[in-house]
């Protein structure tokens, strides 16, 4: 046997014997696959874990843990999140101490001792789960699995906090990859769009095809090095010459598209979060901000940035004034308007749809501009969630739609109701000071109108009570 025979020889059965030496955690009880496993075991290895100090020993550990977590069932999970919550919060006593050290002595290095015992050991914890293969992502779906637990278990709260927090910091924009999803973009990231989209249901394939391949349409969605193809966000566009009115405009299946340079109008008619786990991380002001910014450079040609928005909470605000008038201020005709609206046939016949649309559209405009500038949440904020968004990112409310949205969802939650913001460039930074400093809704003369002609009638109709 020559040399180099013998020595590969002697690697191969070293290299055997390293793979069959049990691991030193091979007796961690729950390690089988054919043993229960307990939230109290996948504790133990947590607590093992804090207190690894080998980088390639701790990568290994956290990839146990994770894979003990993902046998739970989904009822054992929440007690798994009870000792999460208690035994790796913060030591009581070293933060009273280290307050106290503080409070004598103020400097940097009693400040720094007092915010490295504020971290709860959670934190630290769910940083070395990170180290596994595929660690973010896993932590992604715990977290949506915490959420889920915190509807019976409010304590939670603190482990959401923590996560939270870190994912701030590791899906940052920085991080994040915008793609451009065309039909030549892997299947599997095509049915990943498809499963997440949650506006306007793409209903198989040909359906998406209708979204991607003409040149009139585009979509745009982050991605993050960790989740790989997995998008967080996607946004749907269309290019028009106009503004639409109507989501039927955009979906139609039979239309001429429409050459992108002969376009002036760039819609974003869908914005779907793909992550559960990742709720309350805002991707959708940068995604929209850059996707204005490759579309202005790609077509000059495009002038007006605008979307066609739902009203998810309009439905249930017409319910509730509508149960009581007097509370929402509203007279005869306008209570009357709201109670016929579930008396329309939208499948019947189109003289007898139109007949009732046109009696009930000026004061179903009239009651969504009150709704958009007056109704409000607890913190002062319109209470309609995707108001919240495009004003916040420095949208003008531009154009209420009705009926716009007569699909069973559009009817249920938006009354049919359907909304143009506009992304005017040159006045998104004034807007969104204005929204966040004084709560000032940007609005277009036309929704101003509405809602002083709204106001005339009711007082008119107060009056000759």
């Amino acid at each position: 046997m020559s040399f180099f025979q013998d020595m590969l020889t002697t690697i191969g059965d070293r290299g055997r014997a390293l793979m069959e030496r049990p691991s030193r955690w091979s007796s961690i009880p729950g390690r089988d696959a054919d043993k229960p496993v307990t939230p109290s075991q996948i504790a133990g290895l947590c607590k093992a874990l804090l207190s690894s100090r080998g980088e390639a020993s701790g990568a290994a550990l956290a990839k146990q843990v994770l894979d003990l977590y993902d046998r739970l069932s989904s009822a054992a999970k929440p007690e798994f999140f009870s000792l999460l919550a208690t035994e790796f919060g913060h030591d009581q006593e070293a933060l009273r101490r280290s307050w106290a050290a503080y409070e004598s002595t103020p400097g940097i290095e009693t400040l720094r001792s007092l915010i490295r015992i504020s971290e709860p050991p959670r934190q630290e914890l769910f940083r070395r789960l990170n180290m596994a293969p595929s660690g973010t992502s896993r932590l992604v779906e715990m977290r949506k699995d915490i959420l889920q637990a915190m509807e019976a278990q409010r304590e939670l709260v603190v482990l959401d906090d923590d996560l939270t927090h870190l994912f701030r910091s590791w899906f940052n924009r920085g991080f994040l990859v915008l793609r451009r999803i065309t039909w030549s973009t892997p299947a599997d990231v095509l049915e990943r769009i498809i499963r997440y989209e949650a506006v306007h249901e793409i209903n198989g394939w040909s359906d998406l095809q209708r979204r991607l391949a003409p040149p009139d349409r585009r979509c745009y969605a982050f991605f993050h090095p960790s989740l790989v193809d997995d998008p967080l966000i996607f946004v749907e566009v269309a290019l028009m010459r106009d503004a639409p009115h109507s989501v039927g405009e955009i979906l139609a299946e039979e239309r001429a598209p429409l050459d992108a340079g002969e376009a002036t109008t760039a819609v974003f008619y869908s914005i779907s979060n793909c992550q559960d786990g990742l709720r309350g991380i805002s991707f959708g002001n940068f995604l929209i901000k850059q996707v204005v910014e490759e579309l202005s450079r790609d077509l000059p040609n495009l002038k007006n940035f605008v979307t066609l928005s739902p009203a998810p909470a309009f439905g249930r605000w017409l319910c509730q004034i509508a149960e009581n008038p007097a509370a929402g201020s509203l007279g005869e005709a306008q209570a009357v308007a709201i109670a016929a609206l579930n008396r329309i046939d939208w499948t019947g016949k189109p003289d007898d749809v139109a007949k009732a649309v046109a009696t009930a559209r000026p004061i179903m405009l009239g009651l969504a501009a009150e709704y958009y500038l007056k109704a409000k949440n607890s913190a002062g904020k319109p209470i309609d969630p995707v108001a919240r968004f495009h004003l916040g990112n420095g949208a003008r409310l531009d154009r209420l739609n009705w009926p716009s949205d007569t699909s069973p969802k559009g009817l249920k939650e938006g009354a049919g109701l359907m909304v143009n913001y506009l992304y005017d460039i040159r006045s998104i930074e004034a807007n969104h000071e204005a929204f966040a400093n004084s709560d000032t809704i940007a609005a277009s003369p036309a929704v101003l109108r509405q809602h002083r002609e709204f106001e005339a009638t009711r007082k008119m109709e107060a009056r000759n009570v």
